[in-house]
């Protein structure tokens, strides 16, 4: 097995966890060194050993120069045993409290440990908060390996940055932070990534570091888009037009030009909630971080109730009329659902009207329902012919360019755009 200081020509890697970051890194990996997934999600298993990416992140030619040619998938940990390098890519959601939840985590601490020999590394990707790896997971392996921390096997932590949906800044272009439990395993760490990566690596003072890097970088995303999101609702209290505002200050150099909208997903929307429950275990309030969360959350609501007042300024009656949400994805170009807030929309529009069709070309609807419980509509001939009282753009997709929004309008209309995407003269109001 692996010895710290080896060449990396001994390299056999175990990725546990085939989703949105799991699944591009194994690919990425086994172009050059032999690798092994896993997810216990069996169904997943087989659509990938099948060539079939769900999530849209992998086409079936990169899967198929891969798949059986450098990677196996399977959803029995007991098959990975000839691995000495494994990396943990697994989810890190919050509860109905936003409450860090690291069941899945743990569970897959447990899994390499029933597997984890002498000489071994393991590597996590997924986000958690500062101290996380050696509080929580270390002792899971030590526990279920029976071997020694730093002594027999060490640990490394590699933050993910995936941003799904987006075909520029992919797992093999992005920088990526390192760290690892020693001197000798934060080499090893660092050179593993370089030894496939065509951007450049920063090897982070300690394991914490880079924990607590990865849960800043997306903490200062949700500050600044909450307070854009604020400075909107007051600009449209004065009858300004954010985007035009936002394109004044942009004539200076230092203005960063964030958009307001909705704040969903797996990262942005849950890892401050990491970095809030940690301070708060310190005996620290963050407030700052807590009121954006707060602002953030609210957007869905304060969109619903703004269209229902343009409704009734028209007189347009809400009750039973019959609303368009174009977009259901979390973001642009993607067909990850998770934490998406276009359900929070529609959750408060939906005392007032049981008409409300969702549409999104690039979701599911399965995964939509059962993901979220929701039902949608994917197919365009079932939406191009109803005449809508509302419609509300809430994700700026492609594929939504090419679509003649003024045809699925009733001549008494309101349209709302969330993403300031669309032709101002069809709007009545944009965030």
């Amino acid at each position: 097995h692996l010895i710290m200081n080896h060449s990396l020509e001994d390299i056999n890697i175990g990725i546990i966890g085939l989703g949105y970051v799991g699944l591009p890194l194994a690919c990425l990996f086994a172009g050059k060194y032999p690798v092994t997934g896993t997810d216990i999600n069996a169904e997943r298993v087989a659509e990938i050993a099948g060539g079939v990416d769900k999530t849209g992140e992998l086409s079936s030619d990169e899967l198929a120069r891969v798949i059986g040619n450098g990677l196996n998938v399977t959803d029995k940990i007991s098959a990975m045993t000839d691995c000495n390098v494994y990396i943990i890519t697994v989810p890190t959601p919050v509860d109905i409290d936003n409450i860090p939840d690291l069941t899945p985590l743990r569970d897959a601490s447990r899994s390499v440990a029933s597997v984890l020999r002498p000489g071994d590394t393991v590597i996590y990707e997924s986000t958690v908060y500062p101290g996380a790896t050696e509080e929580e997971c270390v002792p899971l392996l030590e526990e279920g390996s029976g071997l020694r921390y730093n002594l027999d096997f060490h640990v490394g932590y590699s933050p993910e940055r995936v941003n799904p949906g987006d075909r520029e800044h992919r797992v093999e272009n992005i920088s990526k932070i390192t760290s690892g439990s020693s001197a000798e395993a934060a080499d090893f760490v660092d050179r593993l990534y370089a030894s496939v990566l065509k951007a450049p690596t920063f090897r982070a003072a300690s394991i914490k570091t880079a924990e607590a890097a990865k849960i800043l970088e997306n903490t200062q995303r949700d500050i600044n888009i909450a307070f854009i999101n604020e400075a909107a609702m007051v600009f449209n209290a004065l009858g300004i037009d954010t985007a035009e505002v936002i394109k004044a200050a942009s004539s200076k150099w230092n203005f960063v030009p964030i958009r307001p909208g909705l704040v969903g997903g797996h990262c942005i929307g849950v890892d401050p909630y990491y970095f809030i429950y940690k301070a708060r275990k310190k005996g620290m309030e963050p407030r700052l971080m807590s009121e954006a969360r707060r602002v953030n959350n609210y957007i869905s609501e304060y969109v619903a109730g703004r269209v229902r007042h343009l409704m009734k300024k028209k007189g347009i009656p809400v009750k039973d009329s019959k609303i368009l949400l174009l977009g259901f994805a979390f973001k642009e170009n993607c067909t990850d659902v998770r934490n998406t807030k276009v359900t929070d929309i529609y959750n408060a529009l939906s005392d007032f009207t049981d008409n409300i069709d969702i549409y999104d070309p690039y979701v599911a609807p399965k995964r939509a329902k059962d993901a979220t419980g929701m039902t949608i509509i994917n197919d365009f001939t079932q939406v191009e012919k109803r005449q809508y009282d509302a419609v509300i753009y809430c994700v700026d997709h492609d594929e939504f360019a090419r679509l003649d929004i003024r045809r699925m309008l009733r001549h008494n209309s309101v349209v709302y755009d969330v993403k300031s995407a669309l032709d101002k003269a069809l709007v009545d109001e944009r965030l």
